[in-house]
């Protein structure tokens, strides 16, 4: 099959210009962004997404693994739908540069309800950017519109989607730390032997991937490198929604490599926000993490894309402590897993596995403290951190006792409070000097038992036949 999926020309009216000259570039002044065209190659392994900041063309680039695809004649408009998602969803890394109101579509424009759904993921997966560049995120509440620029003729096709043959498989987004492998693991039990994949090329990842029993896919991202030349020119910069833009590159994948199922490993505890800004609203940098998230994505698949492809994550019950219970048993894994995000940076690992300060490593330890021996977490972390006093106050501030937790992928504040209490029961544990210090914080504050925070619960879009595992 030959046939190039790409959008239509821009239309009438939507300039293009394209600028290498960066130096005039000024954030303050930025005024239009335009989602210009996706394009997918003839042999289906790569994807070219085209925006226009300011006249300056921007191009990321996405390679499958090219050895998989393979699709039929009837799955063309599901994966039309698919880019069209992938495309407005990872656009923005680039828009956030300038964050200009004006949003134009060079061919294909969403519809009244996918603009107020984008609109919504642009406000809350960019909570945190906002807040921390002190920007007020609800400027954003309408860049997103029906009408915005586009060509009439080439608006999308807005009936029901078909079903198009999905074969019954799982595909399962690897990361490099605990949750995936918990996700493989119960997913497993279910007699679901699921493929992974993963978004880039980490060598954690892939040494991971690769100790799995089923296949394991790669899809390189290439971001594309004028973004960093906007940086250096003053850009605004800061987190994005990167599970939103994992999860659209993921729904791409499954038609491309006929999968029915992509199954997170999301808990509950990404539910909670992080803090709140000065106007009460929330502030949660795990987001496009959330059941909130995970409900649009699903809505979203099941309305435009493939009724029959499946999205949910099957640790939405749980709490990161009980995820770090059921992971404590897993010691094949406990050589290999990496949750500090300083091995993940798009131009490579920068530590080998753990740094040992960052608010992720000090959750894992403390997380996993209560199911394990000092002596087993130092072989995984090469020291103790419980023992490091001058670690106490990042470790503190996962307690939240000022209402604000680190603007991280942690557990909830009452987690960590919960683990610290049952840590300061246990002879291996009570006599370290950050367990003491932290105990003595926790004096006269009500803190739930660990059973009581392990125990599952909460709305989830976890298939019945999954349950069980679940």
């Amino acid at each position: 099959m030959s046939k190039v999926l790409s959008s239509p020309s821009p239309a009438k009216g939507v300039e293009v210009v394209t600028s290498s000259d960066l130096l005039d570039w000024d954030r303050s002044s930025s005024r239009r962004f335009v989602f210009v065209s996706r394009t997918l190659s003839a042999d289906h392994a790569s994807v070219e997404l085209v925006y226009e900041l300011d006249g300056i063309r921007l191009v990321e680039k996405l390679e499958f693994p090219a050895v998989q695809v393979s699709i039929s004649a009837r799955r063309i408009p599901a994966i039309e739908r698919a880019l069209d998602l992938l495309h407005w969803v990872a656009g923005v890394s680039y828009w956030k540069a300038g964050c200009p109101l004006d949003v134009g579509f060079g061919s294909r424009s969403p519809d009244g309800w996918q603009a107020a759904w984008l609109n919504r993921l642009y406000r809350e997966g960019l909570a945190e950017f906002a807040y921390c560049n002190g920007l007020n995120r609800d400027h954003w509440s309408r860049i997103f519109s029906a009408d915005s620029g586009s060509d009439p003729d080439a608006e999308l096709d807005r009936t029901t989607p078909e079903r198009s043959g999905l074969a019954r498989r799982t595909l399962l987004p690897l990361g490099g730390g605990k949750d995936s492998l918990v996700a493989w693991s119960r997913l497993v039990r279910t007699g679901d032997q699921p493929d992974t994949v993963q978004i880039g090329s980490s060598p954690v990842i892939e040494r991971i991937g690769r100790s799995l029993e089923g296949d394991h896919w790669m899809v390189r991202r290439a971001l594309d490198p004028r973004l960093q030349d906007l940086n250096r020119a003053g850009a605004w910069n800061g987190h994005v929604p990167v599970t939103a833009i994992n999860a659209a590159i993921c729904v791409l994948a499954a038609l491309l490599m006929d999968y029915d199922r992509v199954v997170f490993a999301n808990e509950r505890s990404a539910n909670e926000a992080s803090l709140e800004d000065a106007s009460g609203n929330p502030v949660n940098h795990q987001f496009s993490k959330s059941l909130e998230f995970e409900v649009m994505l699903d809505e979203w698949v099941g309305r435009y894309i493939e009724p029959d492809l499946k999205v949910f994550s099957i640790l939405r019950q749980d709490r990161e402590l009980a995820i770090c219970r059921e992971f404590a048993d897993q010691t094949r894994f406990h050589p290999l897993f990496a949750s500090c995000n300083r091995n993940f940076h798009l131009d490579g690992p920068r530590i080998d596995r753990w740094c040992g300060r960052c608010p992720k490593c000090l959750f894992v330890f403390l997380g996993l403290a209560p199911f394990m021996s000092p002596a087993s977490l130092s072989a995984i972390f090469g020291r103790d951190l419980l023992e490091d006093s001058d670690l106490t106050e990042g470790f503190a501030q996962l307690l939240a006792l000022d209402g604000v937790k680190p603007l991280e992928c942690v557990g909830e504040a009452e987690e960590a409070r919960a683990a610290v209490k049952a840590l300061a029961g246990k002879t291996q544990w009570m006599d370290h000097d950050v367990v003491q210090a932290l105990s003595s914080r926790l004096a006269g504050i009500h803190v739930s038992d660990l059973e009581e925070v392990c125990r599952p619960g909460g709305r989830h879009l976890i298939p019945p036949e999954c349950l069980h595992a679940a």
